[in-house]
């Protein structure tokens, strides 16, 4: 067989075990290390293997990714999420569809200090869907409301998704991070339409709960200091070029643990389970980075990738077909892979054809991120739509997996709507990083 055929069946096989459910890292360091083993020896691929997870487990990049996530669940176990959601609550939930546009903002404003969407959509799970089911809302409205809200968590910095992709491209994480904070305040925006427009069709959807005066409005705002304090931090130092995104991260992390620690909302038992938590979430993302790095090296060697490129590139099409054509296969490759896995996968494929259509590196991150956060809620893998389902289960909110996707589609048409508003005026994301 020639080494595109084993390629071409290396995928195959690889796409046949992540339908048994086998973790994604596993199945992509098994199959590429066999597949690298055969179209060169044994002895390479064992070396291969070592020298990757070695290189992934020792990356200063990478450092960002544990300390981020630290930030996030230190965060939480403070109860800025709480804190949040009563912040929005005060100001739209008097409002048709009020608590779910409360909770979306909130899931924006935690994503500042998360950086991850599972993680978004689960606290914000705990935190809202239990207030929502009380004021009577719809079953597909708080669930999708919330596990689309997750999602924005990939978007506003720091995110997760980003750090991969500035880490396979070789580009500023610190300039991602900035370009990702208007998209994010867009689709925030798109989100809150979504849910007004299908509560305006609906109206027993999401029905009107309490109206606060505007004192107590003024009051509720004090929920936000704890999050403007981190985000301007943070992204102040990235932006001014204090510190590194590393650094920033570090920064980040401790900024949260001294405003917990001066609030006393914060003890030696949640440091521990912040800490216990960070450890298995970084632990499960670096070796599905490893992982992929394995199954890069292997396709590498076929030769795929390269051949891919050249093809999509040769295309006799304008770019920006090109280009739909690249998010087509995102959106749908989503469909049914982890988003980790999609971004790493693809990004060393599709990103040499970008840059030689003449966009922005920069612009091709967020866009990447956009489509990504489409497939955390997009069936049969969804995997935010499984974490909201796993969290009712556990609170005993009694909402069908059916009824969290059917709940998802009008968020889906305000990220697609949001990518074209991205295509037409990439500006929304170039500003900012040039003023850096």
């Amino acid at each position: 067989m020639s080494p595109a055929s084993i390629g071409l069946l290396g995928i195959a096989i690889m796409l046949a075990l992540f339908a048994t459910r086998m973790p994604v890292a596993f199945v992509m360091g098994v199959v590429g290390f066999v597949g690298f083993s055969v179209l060169t020896s044994v002895q390479g691929g064992l070396n291969m293997v070592s020298r990757s997870m070695y290189e992934v487990f020792v990356s200063y990049d990478l450092t960002t990714i544990p300390l981020f996530i630290l930030m996030g669940q230190l965060a939480f176990n403070a109860g800025i999420s709480r804190r949040l959601f009563a912040t929005a609550y005060h100001f739209f939930g008097h409002i048709r569809g009020g608590m779910a546009m409360a909770t979306i903002s909130a899931c924006t404003a935690f994503g500042a200090v998360c950086g991850s969407s599972p993680a978004t959509a689960a606290t914000m799970a705990t935190v809202a869907i239990p207030e929502m089911k009380r004021f009577g809302y719809r079953d597909r409205l708080a669930a999708g409301a919330v596990a689309a809200g997750g999602g924005l968590g990939m978007v506003m910095p720091p995110s997760v998704v980003l750090i991969i992709y500035g880490v396979l491209t070789e580009q500023s994480i610190g300039q991602l991070f900035v370009a990702g904070i208007l998209p994010a305040f867009m689709l925030t925006g798109l989100f809150l339409c979504a849910i007004a427009i299908t509560c305006h069709r609906h109206p027993d959807y999401g029905p009107p709960a309490e109206r606060f005066a505007w004192v107590a409005r003024i009051k509720s705002l004090t929920g936000l200091t704890d999050t403007l304090i981190i985000f301007a931090v943070v992204l102040t130092g990235l932006f001014k070029g204090w510190f590194t995104p590393t650094e920033a991260a570090s920064v980040g992390a401790v900024s949260v643990l001294v405003l917990g620690l001066v609030r006393r909302q914060l003890n030696w038992a949640l440091i521990m389970k912040s800490l216990e938590e960070t450890l298995r979430t970084s632990c499960m993302i670096l070796f599905l980075v490893a992982g992929a790095v394995v199954f890069g090296k292997f396709l590498a060697v076929t030769r795929i990738p390269f051949t891919t490129a050249s093809y999509i590139g040769g295309l006799e099409i304008p770019a920006l077909a090109v280009m739909g054509l690249i998010v087509l296969i995102y959106f749908i490759g989503g469909c049914f892979m982890d988003s980790l896995a999609m971004v790493m996968l693809t990004v060393p494929v599709f990103y040499p054809v970008v840059m030689n259509l003449g966009y922005d590196p920069i612009w091709f991150g967020i866009i990447i991120v956009l489509v990504t956060e489409m497939g955390v809620i997009t069936p049969p893998v969804g995997i935010n739509v499984y974490v909201v389902y796993g969290v009712t289960t556990a609170m005993k909110q009694n909402i069908s997996l059916e009824s969290i996707f059917r709940g998802i589609y009008p968020f889906l048409i305000a990220t697609i709507v949001g990518i074209i508003m991205l295509f037409l005026f990439p500006q929304i994301v170039t500003y900012l990083p040039s003023l850096m």
